[in-house]
């Protein structure tokens, strides 16, 4: 099994499902929010496929809670309604801390049949054109203090445009602005409900403006538009307003055919210093 096929691991467990969270998979002390919706959604899936329901997720709108940690995990999906060509679902996602349920984030799921909704493509938006992956920068190449913590990194092969990488040498753009490319470590295939931790896999654009520290998710709201074909993935990561703290942040995924295969957009807290963004 694959790295990501060990931490999406579910047991049935009464109404709903457990599994662990490792760190191997945290950024910082916190878990990635994108491994908690894939677990989330992945669920939510067998939940809709034993009441006769749709499978591939097609939009997922999440409020994020509290961070989640290393340890065991509770996720437990409720159909709302099953109709012909959608299910929609809600989803809450829950750790004990101290012997109490601590609510990580809940989100409203739409499951279809992504291949009912491949064609006619009436009108898309195309890859940025970037230098190829062996001419992007790898993680590896990166300062080290970038990594410190970061279990999270390991777990893919992400290279990044030269272009937009400034922040990482204490040289933010001040563009709002991240391309690049993206696989599994292990190049383990990613399939529809995996599309959404590869919404959240790169650094937060904010650091292209000078943020600090860590951003934190708000809200994410994922839509899923094609199972990707096998290869790297391309991503695009921009943001068009920043203001009081808070940004959002709009995210494209191609496949490795220049098809696009999810996007999202997320608000999303950030610290600037006093100069930072103007």
């Amino acid at each position: 099994m694959s790295e990501l096929g060990d931490a999406l691991h579910l047991q049935q467990s009464g109404t709903g499902w457990t599994g662990e969270l490792s760190d191997d998979w945290a950024i910082g002390e916190a878990i990635n929010g994108g491994l908690l919706m894939t677990l989330a959604t992945t669920a939510t899936s067998r939940a809709s496929e034993s009441v006769g329901g749709h499978l591939d997720p097609l939009s997922f709108s999440g409020v994020f809670l509290s961070p989640g940690s290393a340890g065991p995990v509770r996720i437990e999906p409720r159909i709302l309604r099953s109709g012909r060509s959608m299910t929609t679902a809600e989803v809450v996602v829950s750790q004990q801390v101290g012997g109490s349920d601590v609510e990580r984030f809940r989100a409203l799921v739409t499951l279809g049949d992504l291949d009912r909704y491949a064609e006619p493509v009436l009108k898309t938006v195309a890859a940025p054109d970037i230098p190829p992956p062996d001419k992007c920068l790898a993680a590896t190449d990166a300062p080290p203090s970038t990594l410190t913590k970061s279990g999270f990194l390991k777990r893919f092969d992400a290279r990044m445009d030269p272009a937009t990488i400034g922040w990482a040498l204490g040289e933010p753009s001040g563009q709002g602005e991240m391309r690049g490319w993206l696989r599994l470590a292990d190049d383990a295939p990613i399939d529809a409900a995996a599309l959404l931790l590869v919404l959240d896999a790169f650094p937060p654009v904010s650091f292209d403006l000078g943020s600090v520290g860590w951003v934190p998710t708000v809200e994410f709201t994922g839509y899923v538009r094609g199972i990707p074909a096998p290869g790297w993935l391309q991503l695009r990561l921009h943001t068009e307003h920043v203001a009081g703290g808070l940004l959002n942040e709009d995210c494209e995924v191609w496949d490795s055919t220049g098809r696009l295969v999810a996007h999202s957009r997320q608000l999303a807290s950030a610290r600037f210093a006093p100069t930072s963004v103007e």
